[in-house]
């Protein structure tokens, strides 16, 4: 294996099958170098077993000469928290809490509590907050997951979520971008379309992510959906023109970008799985989330190996490897 081989399992973050630390996930360690997971309700059963599991991670990954894994998780809280009662606190959905008069005091009890729990099983990375602007009453996908209908308030309660997190040693993540606020499918299934105007994209879907990134977030988490205004014929996620033209170039963001999950529907429907983490990572994206089956693991991992020094330069490569780092740097070695 070539040094950039070695290196290339940097670009992923995995899924495990289980609650122990299993021979298939070892194998991507020590042969793909892969170091950074995601972990889900199948992974956990309680704080003593959650803490074993990533210290069993964070020493194959020391073995394998690897850095220190980021090791991430979807605690949004209400319908999205993977860790639940009786060993971790619960919180209704997100909109519940922004729309409490007493918002602030609640999303910081929220996010204080993300970062003790988490951070005390081995956890460094919340998948979170959502900052879909998306009003109320119109069955839309995202309504409860969501900080609210307006952009501001979206983008104020988002930064008080991050800047709390991040001050105290959880690396936060904003999602899902450009913004699935207007959404009426779900992702997981089908890949949905949203039809706002390029106006409308500006002024209500952006703003909020302007703002985490002024406030310095972790990480910016893509969208799998279309947006017909800024690119007619890709999801957010495969597109060239969302991540590097508007993410990127307009929005000015070299951070850290991962994809939402590449086994969705949205993704897998239209084709395969490391075809589309080739095209996402070709689109501008760093960070390649596949949470569940290791062979489309492995089939996306031989897939980029064959487009380094081909499709993919040396110095692409390196350049994410590098923002992945930086992450690691601030939350996972500390």
């Amino acid at each position: 294996m070539s040094f950039l081989d070695k290196q290339l399992g940097g670009l992923f973050m995995i899924g495990l099958p289980g609650p122990e630390l299993d021979a298939s996930t070892r194998h991507l360690i020590k042969d793909c170098g892969i170091n950074n997971f995601i972990l889900f309700r199948r992974n956990a059963e309680n704080p003593a077993q959650i803490r074993s599991l990533c210290q069993g991670l964070a020493s194959a990954c020391r073995t394998a000469g690897l850095p220190a894994p980021l090791i991430s998780i979807d605690q949004e809280g209400g319908t999205v928290a993977r860790l639940t009662t009786p060993f971790f606190s619960e919180f209704p959905d997100a909109r519940a809490l922004a729309e409490d008069e007493r918002a602030e005091e609640l999303l910081t009890d929220y996010a204080r509590t993300c970062v003790r729990e988490l951070l005390a099983v081995g956890i460094n990375l919340n998948l979170a907050p959502v900052l879909d602007v998306s009003p109320a009453g119109l069955g839309l996908f995202m309504e409860r997951r969501s900080l609210g209908g307006e952009p501001e308030q979206v983008a104020r309660l988002g930064v008080l979520l991050i800047t709390a997190m991040q001050e105290n040693g959880l690396a936060a993540c904003a999602k899902h971008f450009p913004g699935l606020g207007a959404a009426t499918l779900d992702p997981h299934k089908v890949l949905p379309v949203v039809e706002r105007s390029l106006t409308d994209l500006r002024a209500c879907d952006l703003p909020p992510f302007a703002a985490a990134i002024k406030a310095g977030v972790a990480g910016v988490m893509t969208s799998h959906t279309i947006y017909p205004q800024l690119d007619p014929d890709r999801p957010a996620t495969l597109s060239p023109l969302i991540l590097e033209g508007l993410l990127r170039n307009e929005l000015g963001y070299d951070g850290l970008v991962v994809t939402d999950d590449l086994e969705m529907g949205a993704i897998e429907n239209e084709g395969t799985v490391a075809d589309a983490a080739l095209a996402a990572f070709m689109a501008g994206a760093d960070m390649l989330l596949i949470c569940h089956e290791h062979p489309k693991i492995i089939a996306a991992y031989e897939l980029l190996s064959k487009a380094v020094g081909r499709d993919i330069s040396e110095a692409r490569l390196r350049k994410s490897l590098t923002r992945i780092a930086g992450v690691r740097e601030r939350f996972a070695e500390s």
